[in-house]
């Protein structure tokens, strides 16, 4: 308790980075005690942390005015978590689909004046599922029983023990420790910490939960059902938000829609582009399914849940979203026909595209300048590049770009102020350091998901949706930040380990048959 004491109080960076390394240990740990304590450390101390980060804001205002209440709530929420460890306990395969369920929901939630939109959903299912997982390994599981989070009759990623992480994994957990290292030196330690707090390290926790399941045909069909009707309920809120010509959550979004002659939707998300993004992946998901699919009635059933998606995808005008889509379905077409003709259809849609805007550049804003019709965007690219500039080798710190863009371009905020092409950000928060281990992660698990993804519809799906999610972090935001792109790298990297085991043992098998075939 003194040391986490310490940690979250007198030496937070020091708190930052020891959670990281926490957090990068329950990825790579191959020994389960070791991986229990870590996965139950990086848990207390990431909560230390905040707590002490907000403890005194306004945002605790009614905890320190009403402690009993408090209190009280704390006591419910302690219960229901009690309830769904046991549930996660006795059928880990509920991980999947409640991780599903739970990715797109960010819970506005207003505290001493300020609000924020928070995972608060998905954080308490991780929650739950590192206590499942941790406890009986601290506590030591029964002789014979199995590991913990496993079934009858199954084991926990004996894959994962046979050849310890994945290259993609080992980097990623080397990135968050490199991250919380340069938030020392950080403008803005705040937004590095909460980063690290509300995204890192409960996505880290997940990653490493999910990749230890077992992928089978069952489960993941099962996950694709629970966030294609999440997708669905999404869709006909948008309808219902174009038809009574009214939003949902952002008070930002009805000001554009009033002073714009178009109507933008936003459904249950913050952002119309985080809404159109949701979508985008989603429709690369069943296109994957489609493609792979015999007969009629399914078919059917899968193209009329693209067109819904599609029609509201359409309202949300989000170009990021509409590229991303159009990347995905490429992707898909090269792993299942040739690269060659997708290419050429790319390259055609981009002279199309080209053309339409030359011709009618008041459709898309353009005679107002590049600046104005991106929203602000094209200044932030340049200005994070100046930025990088700058400070080439180090950056400016991790979690730094907002502050610091306001501060050399003060009062040019009017429209966004946090950069919206992750390599830009990386760049001027992280310098050349950053930008090397950020390139080598994403290299790597693109060579993971790709890598012999052609025969296997589920890997095809995966690898598809993460590189439109990659060309969407150049478009917009989020990466790292995102739960959606842990989670495709856990079930992606899951089912590459799969495929690998399965190919190494047939040639064993193969070689076997070999050596005592008669001469």
């Amino acid at each position: 308790m003194i040391a986490f004491a310490a940690l979250a109080g007198p030496l937070p960076k020091v708190g930052v980075i020891v959670v990281a390394l926490l957090a990068a240990a329950v990825m790579m740990a191959r020994e389960d005690t070791g991986r229990a304590w870590a996965m139950l450390g990086a848990l207390v101390l990431a909560a230390a942390l905040l707590l002490a980060d907000i403890w005194d804001s306004p945002r605790l205002s009614s905890v320190h005015r009403d402690p009993l209440e408090a209190g009280l709530g704390a006591a419910v929420a302690l219960l229901a978590l009690g309830a769904l460890t046991t549930a996660i306990a006795r059928r880990p395969r509920l991980l999947g689909p409640l991780a599903a369920l739970t990715l797109p929901f960010r819970i506005p939630i207003t505290v001493g004046g300020h609000a924020s939109n928070l995972l608060v959903p998905l954080y308490f299912v991780i929650g739950a599922a590192c206590l499942a997982w941790a406890l009986p390994v601290v506590f030591g599981y029964r002789a014979g029983a199995g590991p913990p989070m496993a079934g009858p009759g199954q084991q926990r990623s004996p894959i994962r023990l046979q050849h310890g992480p994945l290259r993609f994994e080992q980097l990623l957990g080397g990135y968050l420790v490199l991250y919380a290292i340069q938030a020392i030196y950080s403008v803005d330690f705040v937004t590095a910490l909460q980063n690290m707090v509300f995204f890192y390290v409960p996505f880290a926790l997940l990653l490493a939960l999910l990749r230890d399941l077992d992928w089978d045909r069952e489960l993941l069909i099962r996950c694709l059902q629970v966030t294609v009707a999440l997708a669905i309920v999404f869709a006909c809120i948008a309808f219902v938000e174009e038809a009574t010509k009214s939003v949902f959550l952002n008070v930002k979004v009805e000001e554009t829609n009033a002073s714009h002659p178009y109507f933008v939707v936003n459904s249950v998300f913050y952002d119309p582009d985080i809404f159109g993004r949701y979508l985008a992946l989603v429709m690369i998901l069943v296109a994957a399914l489609l493609l792979h699919t015999r007969g009629r009635r399914l078919p059917l059933g899968l193209t009329a849940v693209l067109a819904i998606l599609w029609a509201a995808l359409v309202l949300s005008l989000s170009r990021s979203g509409l590229v991303s889509l159009l990347v995905g379905l490429g992707t898909l077409a090269a792993l299942r026909w040739r690269l060659r003709p997708v290419l050429a259809a790319a390259a055609a849609v981009v002279v199309l595209g080209a053309a339409v805007v030359a011709l009618t550049p008041g459709t898309f804003g353009i005679t107002h300048g590049l600046n104005n019709a991106s929203s602000g965007r094209a200044g932030l690219v340049s200005g994070g590049l100046r930025m990088f500039g700058d400070r080439p080798l180090w950056g400016y710190g991790s979690g730094a770009f907002e502050a610091e863009y306001e501060a050399q371009h003060p009062g040019s905020c009017t429209q966004v102020c946090a950069s919206h092409t992750i390599p830009i950000t990386v760049a001027a928060e992280q310098g050349i350091i950053g930008l090397v281990a950020y390139f080598a992660l994403v290299i790597a698990a693109l060579v993971t998901l790709v890598r012999n993804a052609q025969a296997d519809p589920a890997r095809a799906a995966i690898a598809a949706a993460f590189i439109a999610l990659l060309v969407n972090t150049v478009l917009y935001a989020d990466f790292l930040e995102d739960p959606v792109t842990w989670t495709l790298l856990a079930i992606g990297g899951a089912l590459a380990s799969q495929h690998a085991a399965e190919r190494h043992a047939a040639q064993r098998e193969s070689r076997r048959r070999g050596a005592v075939a008669p001469n």
